[in-house]
């Protein structure tokens, strides 16, 4: 798999910037397919920084309402949280 395919997008939530500032961790939405040694080598490849630790789990879709009272469900994922070396960081995220 291509490390675009794998990491998906970076995940923004209160938590997940609290993360970011207290401890180096950095939180994206991963394929599900894919293993926490394809997620190490995808962040280091697309961001050049040195991946600490991998942590995964997957997040189940949902009952939500959509448009009418029928009940739908929203998708499930998968979430990565990777802990970064001691001094480094990804600018922009």
């Amino acid at each position: 798999m291509n490390p675009y395919d794998i990491v998906k997008r970076p995940v923004v939530s209160e938590k997940s910037v609290h993360l970011q500032n207290t401890q180096g961790s950095y939180t994206f939405e991963v394929h599900p397919d894919a293993n926490k040694t394809q997620i190490r080598e995808a962040v280091e490849s697309l961001f050049k920084v040195k991946v600490a630790d991998v942590n995964t789990m997957r997040c189940r879709g949902k009952y939500r309402r959509v448009r009418t009272r029928l009940p739908g469900m929203t998708a499930a994922w998968k979430k990565a949280i990777v802990r970064l070396v001691e001094g480094q960081k990804i600018e922009g995220i």
